[in-house]
């Protein structure tokens, strides 16, 4: 039952504002506030006394897409999570199939982190694909949003209801690289026992991208799953090797036994193992300063790095781009246009906070140059912070005031 005061003050509001005289249901029909209707509102509120009114004794329609994003009353109810409010619609005939934005409402809630929405979504068959067509975590499948995320309880749900664990993005990325990426070791614990492949090549190499991160957890998780410690990354690291420069201890003797003997290695042991590395760095270290006056040397191996980050980007193989722009930067650290380029590929990796550094980084290398500011203000606007997006994206424009790419950001 309606609660009356609800139902007095929605007559009221709708009696001031019908000056035309066309009645209590037109008058709310076409009531809205920049594009979005009244029906959506109280999904936003889960307001349910009003929601029922609106419904039940206005007929008013449970599909009706707002004006500003697209977003039906159900995609309403999803973004603010409310799921009372989500059955009600259901039950009056809400579809589920629609995409909001082209967005469907499992990426929705996945994306919000709601796994009881998920279930219920789920359970009334709601669809989980759509078209990607954004810079946006929306882009992936629900079950590359929540390990994107660390969701792990979405994660579990989505694969329960037999989500592919090896469904991949167009630059070959798993959902199990994702995780690696993002240090989340419960998402990762959760598609190795979901049957996700433990085995890669390059910078697709689950195991070596762990050793290098230091996860020491993720290492013993792959190794028990079969990955293979004998296969090298982009640049011929072994995972023992990269565990040795940069994990612990503890990762070097996880990998020792399972690893075959490396022949540069002279003294075959766990000690032996980092000794080595630790040398072969400082040699590394020794030799890019002693060449630091080398004009010639630094832009050759710049740009032949560079050159191989650009046609990875362009065969849209992201994490790939960024090895080749991190080993860039490692030769000559103050090259903006590194920054730059590692920027967008975090961003088409769906990660914000790496692609904001970068674009920092790039900005404060070349505070005059227009694109470091569009590359900020696309990284703000991916992590939603769009009042700092439009001031930055704004100053960019006083740089650059022709820049299309800039102006279609900024409205």
């Amino acid at each position: 039952m309606t609660h009356p005061y609800i139902l007095l003050t929605i007559e009221e509001i709708a009696k001031r504002m019908d000056v035309e005289g066309k009645g209590l249901q037109e008058t709310l029909a076409h009531a809205n506030f920049l594009g979005v209707y009244c029906i959506h509102t109280v999904c936003e509120s889960g307001n349910m006394p009003a929601l029922q009114y609106l419904v039940e004794d206005l007929n008013m329609d449970v599909n009706k897409p707002d004006t500003l994003r697209g977003f039906t009353p159900a995609a309403h109810a999803v973004l603010y999570g409310n799921l009372p409010t989500l059955r009600f619609l259901v039950d009056h005939g809400a579809n589920l199939q629609q995409l909001s934005n082209r967005i469907s409402l499992v990426h929705s809630a996945a994306e919000g982190g709601r796994p009881e929405i998920v279930k219920f979504l789920l359970s009334r068959g709601a669809r989980a694909d759509m078209e990607p067509d954004s810079l946006t975590p929306l882009a992936f499948t629900p079950l590359f949003i929540a390990t994107y995320r660390g969701y792990a309880s979405i994660l579990k749900i989505l694969l329960e209801q037999n989500e592919d664990p090896n469904v991949r993005m167009s630059d070959e990325v798993a959902p199990l690289n994702m995780a690696i990426i993002h240090s989340s070791v419960a998402c990762l614990k959760l598609l190795v026992q979901a049957g996700a492949d433990v085995n890669g090549f390059g910078c697709y190499n689950p195991l070596a991208k762990a050793a290098e991160k230091g996860l020491t957890e993720a290492i013993k998780c792959l190794l028990e799953a079969g990955a293979d410690p004998n296969v090298p990354d982009t640049f011929g690291r072994l995972p023992i090797e990269l565990a040795a420069e940069y994990g612990t201890w503890e990762d070097v003797e996880l990998l020792f036994p399972v690893t075959s003997k490396i022949p540069e290695v002279a003294d075959w042991s766990v000690h032996g193992i980092i000794s080595h590395v630790f040398m072969e760095v400082m040699k590394l270290e020794v030799c890019l300063f002693s060449i630091d006056q080398d004009d010639d040397f630094v832009q050759k191996k710049r740009s032949e790095l560079k050159r191989k980050g650009a046609d990875a980007f362009r065969n849209e193989e992201y994490l790939k781009a960024t090895e080749f722009y991190t080993q860039a930067l490692k030769v000559d650290q103050f090259d903006s246009t590194l920054f730059s380029n590692r920027s967008i590929c975090w961003l088409r990796l769906g990660d914000g906070k790496k692609a904001l550094y970068d674009a920092r980084k790039c900005k404060d290398l070349s505070p005059k140059w227009a694109k470091a500011y569009y590359r900020v203000g696309a990284a703000l606007m991916f992590l939603e912070d769009y009042d700092s997006a439009y001031d930055t994206l704004s100053r960019g424009l006083e740089l650059d005031p022709e820049s299309e790419e800039m102006e279609q950001l900024l409205w």
